[in-house]
């Protein structure tokens, strides 16, 4: 599979600090946001399979792809602040496509619930809508503690295993390798500060569900226990005007490296025709929850 190199990279300033966003592709803008932990290098695969459909807006968040810290305190809602400001650097007023992946699924909610004019369609990829449990957030809170006094070798394993699942490091390396390594490309107190910020204190989306009109796509794997196929399609029902689809891959990340074809044709597809797509996916019951 090809895994041409990403290019036009451009680094454009928002009120987050500067930001360092890839264009490829040519078409109708879409944004591009990756999950927490990583950067934009996880879309690797899937983004060639995008270009001819779009022109691609890769944003490697803040405090992510070794990119300097913030300087203060943020929050998701900072976050689609400054993916306004990327837009408005790059003077793209109309609406966009939105493709986000955990963390940037989270933005995109509040991006299509803030500005409605501007996101012609969301798509969420293994971004769970419920705030974390309580397990989660002790589990989260001691491994980024580790990381940061450790760096990232000691916590680097149980992240892959959690972001692709525990069978990727064998059967997959390259795609283990590519979380890995965007990981350890973080700064080291960025990275730790926006573990703090945006997970541990992440809240119920849920109720923002309920207000969107943009046509929503919601996606998961059938091995995320973090998001269990249960709570997604709990969420999807909340959706005016969305669907949930299942999609192969274990893990918030995993469908984008071990089943990038999949992701591509529903992604186009919805892109194509969104209330075809949507009502194809309603249609079709996702299989039982593992979780």
């Amino acid at each position: 599979m090809s895994q041409a190199a990403p290019t036009h990279p451009l680094r454009l300033d928002t009120r987050l600090g500067p930001l360092t966003v890839t264009t490829r592709g040519s078409g109708p803008p879409a944004v591009l946001w990756h999950s927490l932990f990583v950067d934009s290098t996880t879309w690797c695969r899937v983004a060639p399979l995008l270009e001819p459909a779009r022109q691609l807006l890769l944003i490697d968040g803040p405090n992510h792809a070794g990119q300097p810290p913030a300087s203060r305190p943020f929050t998701l809602q900072d976050c689609v602040g400054a993916a306004v400001d990327v837009l408005d650097e790059l003077g793209i007023s109309g609406p966009v496509d939105w493709l986000g992946n955990a963390w940037g699924g989270h933005v995109g909610v509040l991006f299509a619930a803030d500005h409605p004019d501007r996101c012609r369609t969301l798509t969420a990829i293994g971004a769970p809508m419920q705030a974390y449990s309580d397990t989660d957030r002790r589990r989260t809170r001691l491994l980024s503690l580790i990381y940061l006094v450790g760096g990232p070798r000691p916590v680097s394993r149980p992240l892959v295993d959690a972001l692709l699942g525990p069978r990727t490091r064998a059967e997959d390396p390259t795609a283990a390798a590519i979380v890995a390594a965007a990981f350890a490309r973080a700064e080291r107190r960025g990275m730790y500060d926006a573990v703090r910020w945006l997970s541990l204190h992440r809240r119920d989306l849920t109720d923002v569900l309920d207000t969107l009109d943009t046509p929503t796509l919601l996606t998961t794997g059938p091995d995320d226990p973090m998001w269990t196929t249960t709570d997604a399609r709990a969420a999807a029902a909340h959706l005016p005007n969305g669907a949930l689809a299942v999609l192969p891959g274990a893990g918030h990340v995993g469908p984008l490296l071990q089943a990038a074809p999949a992701v591509a044709q529903l992604v186009t597809a919805f892109w194509d025709d969104p209330q075809g797509t949507l009502k194809a996916q309603a249609t079709t019951r996702p299989a039982a929850s593992s979780g």
